[in-house]
Order: structure tokens, then C-alpha cells, then sequence
């Protein structure tokens, strides 16, 4: 791949040319209505008090799509709120690790409530969460195409349902603020932000997203030379009859299309050097952002963000939780 996939003055003009499904609203509410019909209550168990003393720590258990159960971490500063809270997701491949991963929030005031990504958690963090019906347990990806031939079937169908139900719950949670609610994650858990600001835009205040994946879908099969993109090229080479249904899908979770539905204070991050989302898909959702929004570039970076976006993120959260 070159430095950019397109010179930086294109970037700023690029936009997505999927065109929207003419039922996604109604698509999505559906599914949204069902996932919430089918949920049980959700489940909190303390986690190691003594270890993590003065914050407090449960392993959560909660009703994602189709009422499948999705495990969790909660992480509270001490006191009893309301605090704001930070839903967060993970990127590919990795599950909601251990509670020590996530520290960072709970230590500055903010509750943070850790999402598992079903069926992963294999590759670089661990996992507790099957994808109900394809597996028992995490996995090492990749789920790029599992019922890719429909959006029901479809596995990130699932996950944003359960990312959308991520909200809810946080919003119930011991000490939480429903009126403050951020989303936040990094490639795929970028994806999951988007997702989720878009779909309980009612709820979510603010959204970090960090050099998305999921965005410009059809585009990012085309031009993507590394995973997880290729997944789905690799597959459709092999898959010709295939093509349009696969193609239809992903219009469904394409998170470009899907980002014209946020009302929450946005926050993204690219770097021009990025080979895993390329860049031109990154801005293809940032320019369908209505709402208050802002990007940081990095001109070498990678699919990495510098470190110091973490103090532009707290600030971010600070202005606008």
C-alpha cells in the first residue's frame, strides 16, 4: 500500500459512495426491539475487593442479541455516583482481558464498563463469551465472513446488537449516570463506538473512535491488503455467486452509513500510514458525522494512535461528559 491510499486534500473530500439501504432504520429497530424483548437481568459478581481496592470491580453478565449472555467488566471509582461512565470495546481478535487493563478511567473518576466481544478473544487478550450457536467459547478470529450471505446471520449484526445492549446496561449499572454515557475502542472497538453512538443515539454523549474499522465497507474490501479486510476479499475470490449477498450484508453494518445517525460529541483518530483501515475509509465516516466532531491525524501513523492522544481523549471527555 502506498504512504495514502489518496493524497491528504482528497481525504478531506472523500465520501462514501455505498448507497444506504432504504429500510436501515427500520432494519435496525427491529432488531434492536427484539434484542431488548429477549433480555434477562443482568448479573454483577464482585471481583477480587481486595486486590482492587478502593475501586470496586464486578464481572458482569447481560442480555446481548438475541438474548445470548455477553460477560463484561465494571470498574467503579469509590463512592456511589451517579459517575459518568465509558462503555469500552476491543479491537479484533481480543476479548475484555482482565480487570487490570482497564484501570485508567476508574482511577480519574470515570466508571467504566468493559465489553467482551463474543466468540473472540483469542489472538492478544483473553475472552469469556461464546457466539451462541457457532461456538462455545472464545476463539481465535477470524468471523469476517460468518453468515456473511445475510444480515440477519450476520456476525456483526450480533456484535452491534450486543455493543447497542452494552449501552443500556451501562446506563443501570451501581453508581451510574444515564445522562453521561461515552462509548470509546480502537479499530474494531472503534467500529463498536460508531455502531453503538448510532444506534442509542438517545444515550451515548460522547464517542471516541479510534482508526475505525468497519467503515466504507465496500470500498475497504476492495483496497484492504491486509486482515482482517481480506478475509471477506480472500473469501469472495473463491465465492463468485456469492458476491452480491456479501455485498448487501455489509451495507447493513457499514459504519460510514451508519454514523449519520450520531448526535453525541465525536472524537476520531487516523493515521495516514494505516494498512489495516486505510485512511479514505476512516474519513468516509468521520465526513457523515452530523454532530460536533473533531480527527486527529497522524501523517506516519500506523494503526496505532501516538500516546498523546490519550491526554487529547481525557480532555475530550472532560469538555463534553
Amino acid at each position: 500500500m502506498p504512504v495514502v491510499d489518496m493524497p491528504e486534500e482528497d481525504l478531506l473530500r472523500h465520501r462514501v459512495t455505498t448507497p444506504e439501504p432504504a429500510d436501515l432504520d427500520e432494519w435496525w429497530a427491529t432488531r434492536l426491539a427484539e434484542t431488548t424483548a429477549a433480555a434477562t437481568p443482568v448479573v454483577l459478581t464482585p471481583h477480587e475487593p481486595e486486590l482492587y481496592r478502593p475501586l470496586s470491580v464486578y464481572d458482569v453478565e447481560f442480555s446481548g442479541a438475541h438474548g445470548h449472555r455477553v460477560r463484561g467488566w465494571y470498574l467503579r471509582p469509590p463512592g456511589d455516583g451517579p459517575l459518568p461512565v465509558v462503555v469500552t470495546y476491543i479491537g479484533y481478535g481480543g476479548g475484555r482481558g482482565l480487570p487490570a487493563q482497564h484501570t485508567l478511567l476508574p482511577t480519574l473518576g470515570f466508571a467504566t464498563f468493559v465489553m467482551d466481544s463474543r466468540g473472540q478473544g483469542g489472538r492478544w487478550s483473553v475472552g469469556a463469551t461464546a457466539d451462541a450457536g457457532a461456538g462455545t467459547g472464545p476463539e481465535h478470529p477470524g468471523v469476517m465472513t460468518r453468515g456473511i450471505a445475510s444480515p440477519d446471520d450476520y456476525y456483526f449484526t450480533r456484535l452491534y446488537l450486543d455493543a447497542a445492549r452494552a449501552v443500556d446496561v451501562a446506563a443501570e449499572l451501581p453508581g451510574a449516570d444515564p445522562g453521561r454515557i461515552a462509548v470509546t475502542g480502537g479499530s474494531q472497538g472503534g467500529a463498536l463506538a460508531l455502531a453503538a453512538a448510532a444506534l442509542r443515539g438517545d444515550r451515548v454523549r460522547v464517542c471516541h473512535s479510534d482508526v475505525p474499522f468497519l467503515c466504507d465497507l465496500h470500498r475497504a474490501v476492495r483496497i484492504g491488503t491486509t486482515t482482517p479486510y481480506t478475509e471477506i476479499s480472500d473469501f469472495l475470490a473463491q465465492h463468485d455467486a456469492l458476491v452480491p449477498a456479501a455485498l448487501e450484508t455489509l451495507r447493513y453494518v457499514d459504519c460510514a452509513l451508519l454514523a449519520r445517525r450520531i448526535s453525541a460529541h465525536t472524537l476520531f483518530s487516523v493515521g495516514l500510514m494505516d494498512e489495516t483501515c486505510p485512511p479514505s475509509t476512516v474519513y468516509a465516516a468521520y465526513h457523515e458525522v452530523r454532530a460536533p466532531k473533531e480527527i486527529t491525524v497522524s501523517p506516519f501513523g500506523k494503526h496505532t494512535t501516538p500516546t498523546s492522544h490519550v491526554e487529547t481523549q481525557l480532555r475530550h471527555l472532560r469538555e463534553n461528559l
